[in-house]
């Protein structure tokens, strides 16, 4: 079956890996183009300070002092961009909030103006002539900003996967780095630092590629190699930083009175509100961008269906229909809970068919309870007995399973389950040394109810 179809596996394999490093190549040059705007809309789009503040730059630059990592040898040419100050200085242009003067070349400017007065004085002819030498003084910065790119983290997560077969095979590989920006704001008559903010950003790497290594003829060999890598640019990785990092100062800066919106103190409630909402997300939130929230409630009903297997004293097991209906109790700040089935199933093979039901008693783990995606074990106690209870028999039962969750108390399970029956009469024949035993595999729904212990759990605290 493989053999007969392996054509048409590698024309699926080149269409989806080949087709799109095809589509992405550059076959001709671009012509210049205004810069890529990296800043999604922030909490404070629309509003406008009521008088811009004046506020000065003398640097923000690479504090790292890291270059560019290379597989072989070294490179002299840096990690960061060493433009963090024009970054910063288009930022605050941007924003509306702020009037960026020039300090960062200070020298260039008073040495212009005092050209500009040379020549005035050098030819001016008379007094009234002098008057116009003058020039206007320069405005001078309330506020002054420091601070700089202080962190870079090259390879805090790499992977990727692979498989080949016949010749032929597919690999992906990933890497993400990660940027730290810290911005200050001075004051400059009393030299207080008035808010301090700092954001992170990372900076994703991906690479696909597909081969194909066939004879396929007597000494013709056939050899096919397709691929394509994405790098995320790091100048622009620092701009949506920078940009972030302007958006939170001058957000903080409103809270805390430093500066005043239009529209006075229901624009200020309304921007309050909206960062205490980022900010919680973004406590939840750890490094590699999972979110800690949760998203089950105190209690849980499990409804699921799939099919028993019994392994008895007879041959020819047949796979029957199986149900279950589950209530499930979460313990308090645990991956643990407590559940209670109650479960109908058949089983049949070649000397017997039956119907049961079963009761059951689980302690039950999540191994990642924050996660759209969360693998699970259980194990427990319970009875199977005829539906008309006249023979039960004791019982231990141990699973494992996944659970995916589209959306927040809803979520979609598969699961498998080993049932040891302690006693060898299920199935009606009592022969050999083995107990009787079942298996049941299925799908299901979980629905939660209630609200969590805690909505959503900051990593500080944890």
């Amino acid at each position: 079956m493989i053999k007969k179809y392996h054509k048409a596996l590698y024309l699926v394999l080149f269409l989806t890996t080949g087709c799109g490093a095809y589509f992405n190549q550059p076959f001709k040059t671009q012509k210049a183009r205004i810069g890529e705007n990296t800043t999604p809309k922030s909490i404070i789009s629309g509003i406008f300070p009521i008088e811009p503040s004046v506020i000065g730059v003398y640097k923000f630059r690479d504090q790292t002092g890291q270059y560019k990592p290379v597989e072989n040898g070294s490179s002299f040419s840096t990690a960061i961009t060493q433009g963090g100050t024009a970054i910063l200085l288009k930022s605050l242009e941007n924003s509306k909030w702020f009037t960026p003067i020039e300090r960062e070349n200070i020298g260039n400017l008073l040495n212009e103006r005092q050209i500009i007065r040379s020549t005035r004085q050098e030819y001016s002819k008379n007094s009234k002539d002098r008057q116009v030498t003058s020039l206007p003084p320069l405005l001078f910065a309330g506020i002054i900003l420091e601070g700089g790119v202080i962190s870079y983290d090259s390879n805090i997560i790499t992977g990727g996967s692979g498989v080949r077969y016949f010749g032929v095979g597919g690999s992906n590989q990933y890497r993400e780095d990660r940027i730290t920006v810290y911005l200050r704001a001075v004051s400059t008559s009393s030299g207080r630092i008035l808010k301090n903010v700092y954001v992170s950003k990372t900076i994703l790497s991906q690479g696909i590629s597909a081969n194909l290594f066939r004879y396929v003829k007597l000494r013709r060999l056939l050899e096919v190699e397709t691929g394509i890598t994405k790098n995320e640019p790091a100048q622009l990785a620092v701009k949506e930083a920078i940009d972030k990092a302007v958006e939170n100062l001058i957000i903080e800066g409103i809270i805390d009175g430093l500066w005043r919106p239009q529209g006075g103190d229901d624009v200020v409630k309304i921007i309050k509100e909206k960062y205490a909402k980022e900010k919680e997300a973004a406590a939840s939130t750890v490094l590699l961008d999972r979110k800690f929230e949760d998203r089950r409630g105190k209690s849980a009903i499990s409804i699921t269906a799939g099919s028993a297997n019994i392994e008895g004293d007879y041959g020819g097991t047949k796979g029957k229909a199986a149900t279950s209906v589950t209530y499930k109790i979460y313990f308090k700040k645990s991956n643990l809970n407590l559940n209670f089935g109650l479960g109908y199933f058949q089983l049949q093979n070649q000397g017997f068919k039956d119907d049961f039901m079963a009761f059951d008693i689980n302690l039950e783990y999540d191994f990642l309870p924050y996660e759209d995606f969360s693998p699970f074990a259980y194990i427990g106690i319970g009875t199977v007995s005829n539906l008309d209870v006249t023979n039960p028999y004791a019982k231990m039962q141990a699973g494992l399973g996944f659970e995916y969750l589209p959306v927040n108390n809803i979520g979609i399970m598969i699961f498998g389950e080993q049932n040891a029956v302690f006693s060898d009469k299920l199935d009606g024949l009592a022969q050999g040394k083995r107990d009787d035993n079942f298996w049941r595999f299925g799908v299901g729904l979980n629905f939660y109810f209630g609200k969590p212990y805690k909505r959503v759990k900051s990593v500080i605290f944890e």
